[in-house]
């Protein structure tokens, strides 16, 4: 027979005790073995927690070291390729100048492309509002149109009713 965990054990325990009809314990024991249950069970559960968070940081450093030796591998990879490319080309200088200018360029593209993909989600929430309060505009427009028409058509009925009632009179 395997050792069972405490929560199984306690509720084993009281089952027995409820079956067997000896209620000995007071409620204020059972309060605290169920107290006790519980934090065990937290206990338990801030551990497995833990351990998750602990495993998680674990493969994220994992993570950015294979991440620096890739980009060191990178920036060696490019110097080789340099140095290649120099054997073969006399321009080599320029093409190296233009090349480090063109990896200028792109740091300096990443922050304004950041920049373009905000403005652009602000620009798409303002164009959303403005077309829902537009909606609205709208609907209020055509609600105004009909008060106003059912408006007319009852003052001309008004009109009509009073106009017979002098017309009678005379």
């Amino acid at each position: 027979m395997q050792p069972q965990p405490p929560q199984t054990q306690n509720s084993q325990t009281m089952m027995q005790l409820q079956g067997s009809g000896n209620l000995s314990f007071s409620s204020s024991t059972m309060s605290r073995e169920e107290e006790e249950m519980s934090r065990s069970a937290l206990s338990t559960f801030r551990a497995k927690e833990e351990e998750i968070e602990k495993k998680k940081m674990e493969v994220r450093e994992k993570v950015q070291a294979q991440l620096g030796r890739v980009e060191e591998e990178t920036r060696r990879l490019a110097l080789i390729r340099e140095e290649l490319e120099g054997l073969a080309d006399p321009m080599r200088k320029d093409v190296s100048t233009v090349r480090k200018r063109i990896d200028q360029v792109n740091k300096d593209l990443k922050p304004l492309g950041l920049a373009c993909v905000k403005k652009e989600k602000e620009y798409k929430e303002a164009l959303d509002a403005f077309n829902e309060k537009n909606k609205e505009k709208v609907q209020l427009i055509t609600k105004l149109m009909e008060l106003v028409s059912e408006s007319e058509k009852l003052r001309m009925k008004k009109l009509e009713e009073l106009s017979k009632n002098i017309e009678s009179i005379r």
